[in-house]
């Protein structure tokens, strides 16, 4: 199968999606957690309708539905196919500025020539695999939004093709672009029974051709420690420092099980957030894990530590609170082997040896799975995801697209 218009309908895609801010935020409140979500989900909508595409827009919760009828088969078994609006929290999305290096040279990438921001081969190896292919780069002051806004071009990629060849056979497709994944969204708001599948895919994730069945168990922990403050000179038998409780507390957690000493299937702790003073401390950190035994340990151990704090200085100050993210979606995929099979049937099919590890991360359909719609990940193809440095290639997306129309064409 080739396809070489793909090559340009998901560059121009990308390029117009990712000019559009839709970076979220940490939840304060309200979903989703930033109206600029809405100005890609109405551009997504209103393209839907221009190509032909039953579609939805549901905007107070930000969420766009399409619906494709099947074609030409005997046995319809309709598939969903999700992927998300926002980009990461994580470094500055706004005001991104993306372009094309054509056919790339290999070496050093100069993304910046006047602030000197300069992509280094050395720095990421990744870049060798795609020698004299077009990236779509950033100009290295923001990230690019590849995550996951390359799985929506390849998705509207997909709607186009069909609706221009009527006469190829695939089964119904129902489209879902959700707000919010990369800050625990978790597809909340979406209405299962409008989407109208039994089985999806999400589309997010590196690495062209690679799938993921597994992720992590994922809970957030909340640390809060109550001091008392005093004037130094007088603080003998009085203060109670939080800010060295809070030292104390963190000193208990197991060094080597922080993600910058972990892989594989091994769980860690994370802490993402610390404030601190005399009288009061808070600490923010989440808690991963493949294993449902170890991940309960891990968050046992928690109250554990807080328990020890608090009978050192014999009254409560040290309190933890623990919030449920989601859980590893294998459980429930080990009882759909079909979707993985046939996950990979069309990866081999676009050319590709499919090739999977489990997931240190999250996706909406981890959420999804447990809600009752089973959803494995194929990878949307980008690089170096929320940082400066993300590039997509363009032949990956026009390749998932490939993948998909196998997917979905029986």
């Amino acid at each position: 199968m080739e396809h070489p218009e793909f090559l340009q309908q998901t560059e121009e895609r990308l390029l117009r999606y990712a000019a559009v801010t839709t970076q979220s935020k940490q939840f304060d409140g309200v979903w989703p957690t930033t109206n600029c979500q809405r100005d890609l989900a109405k551009l997504l909508y209103d393209e839907l309708h221009a190509l032909g595409v039953r579609a939805g827009y549901d905007e107070a919760r930000c969420l766009v539905y399409g619906w494709l009828p099947a074609a030409h088969v005997a046995v319809d078994r309709p598939i969903a196919l999700i992927a998300h609006l926002d980009t990461a929290p994580d470094v500055k999305g706004s005001d991104v500025k993306p372009w094309v290096l054509r056919r790339y040279p290999g070496g050093d990438i100069v993304l910046n020539e006047a602030e000197g921001i300069v992509m280094r081969a050395a720095d990421y190896p990744n870049l060798e695999q795609y020698l004299g292919q077009d990236l779509v780069l950033t100009d290295g002051t923001t990230l690019l939004g590849g995550d996951d806004k390359a799985a929506v071009a390849a998705l509207m990629t997909l709607a186009e093709y069909y609706m221009d060849h009527p006469e190829q056979p695939h089964r119904s497709i129902c489209l879902a672009f959700t707000p919010d994944e990369e800050v625990g969204g978790l597809a909340r708001d979406l209405e299962l029974e409008k989407l109208g599948a039994k089985f999806a895919y999400t589309i997010d994730g590196d690495h062209l051709g690679w799938y993921q069945d597994q992720t992590f168990n994922a809970a957030e922990a909340f640390v809060s420690i109550t001091g008392r403050s005093v004037h130094p000179a007088t603080a003998k038998g009085i203060m109670i420092n939080a800010a060295d409780l809070a030292a104390d507390f963190l000193t208990s957690l197991p060094r080597l099980e922080k993600p910058q000493y972990t892989s594989g299937t091994e769980g860690f702790y994370y802490v993402t957030d610390l404030k601190a003073d005399c009288e009061r401390a808070e600490i923010r950190l989440i808690i991963r894990d493949f294993d449902r035994m170890k991940f309960q340990v891990r968050q046992d151990m928690l109250r554990l530590y807080a328990k020890m704090l608090n009978e050192r200085l014999g009254e409560e100050r040290v309190r933890v609170e623990i919030a449920q993210q989601y859980r590893n979606m294998g459980d429930v995929l080990e009882q759909y082997p079909f979707l993985t099979a046939d996950l990979e049937k069309a990866i081999r099919a676009a050319g590709l040896e499919p090739r999977s590890e489990p997931f240190r991360g999250g996706t909406d359909g981890a959420a999804l799975s447990f809600r009752g719609l089973p959803c494995p990940n194929l990878s949307a193809g980008y690089e170096n995801a929320h940082g400066r440095f993300e590039f997509v290639p363009v032949p990956s997306m026009a390749k998932n697209v490939e993948i998909l129309i196998h997917l979905t064409e029986s």
